[in-house]
């Protein structure tokens, strides 16, 4: 394959495995956790960590690409797909695909005993996620179709009592909205009758309702890069714009609370 290939191909991709980046290393007062055991939220083996993976529009590390345990392949489950998407029968993973990508914001580290953890998911939800092959070119629907396995299968505690404060202070209002609703009728329905000498006893009516940009450290490497030469003016011009759409995407998608990594680089 050609240099110009080469760099069109590179020119494309938005992620990178940290070992294809000559420029970039595991920053010094970071452990490089590649190695250790994954664990989901019953404290329950789903993997290894084998790589990182590095947006370089952002310069930040968002995923871990871990090889799945084999009590992972063995659960043997379809994949998830939202009920939005096509092709589901289709959707399945096939052998040789043994990693999964997990964004750096849904796990923590244990650095005494040197395994990394989620609280946040289950491992029947890791096992029913969409896998890849080692080394696979990651594409935006299949970080999105991650997020969403992930997502509909959060188990914390603290999103549970969230949704129950919710409920209940919904249920709450919805039965002060109800009692107003009765007072005014009752007192409307009075309301009509105040001319004749006798009040009527009021009726009830029926009531009708009408998932860190400004900390400059980011996770788990240094930049070692030096600028390269400057293409032609026409070219430059166009790749400048294309990466700065590429820039501007890439920051709102990595925006999300499920890259934001300030557990992963809190000291256990």
């Amino acid at each position: 394959m050609s240099n110009n290939d080469n760099n069109n191909r590179n020119r494309d991709k938005h992620l990178f495995y940290l070992n294809e980046l000559s420029d970039y290393k595991v920053a010094s007062d970071d452990p490089d956790v590649r190695g250790w055991k994954v664990k989901d939220v019953d404290n329950r083996v789903i993997g290894q960590a084998d790589n990182f993976l590095v947006n370089k529009n952002t310069e930040r590390v968002v995923y871990l690409d871990v090889e799945v345990d084999k009590s992972i392949l063995e659960a043997n489950h379809d994949p998830y797909r939202s009920s939005a998407s096509e092709g589901v029968h289709e959707f399945v993973n096939k052998k040789g695909e043994e990693h999964l990508i997990i964004p750096i914001g849904l796990v923590k580290l244990n650095e005494d005993d040197k395994f990394i953890y989620t609280d946040k998911v289950n491992h029947r939800t890791f096992a029913e996620t969409k896998r890849k092959k080692k080394g696979a070119n990651i594409d935006r629907e299949y970080e999105e179709v991650v997020l969403a396995s992930y997502n509909r299968g959060i188990t914390s505690s603290d999103s549970r009592k969230q949704d129950e404060s919710r409920q209940a202070k919904f249920d709450k209002d919805t039965a002060t909205k109800t009692s107003n609703r009765e007072t005014n009728s009752r007192d409307s329905d009075v309301s009509r009758n105040e001319p004749t000498t006798h009040k009527k006893g009021s009726e009830s009516g029926k009531i009708k309702d009408d998932f860190n940009p400004s900390n400059s450290k980011k996770t788990s490497f240094s930049s070692e890069k030096s600028k390269d030469s400057k293409p032609g003016a026409s070219q430059a011009k166009t790749d400048a714009a294309s990466d700065r759409r590429d820039h501007t995407d890439d920051e709102d998608f990595y925006n999300k609370k499920e890259f934001d990594d300030k557990n992963y680089r809190k000291k256990k």
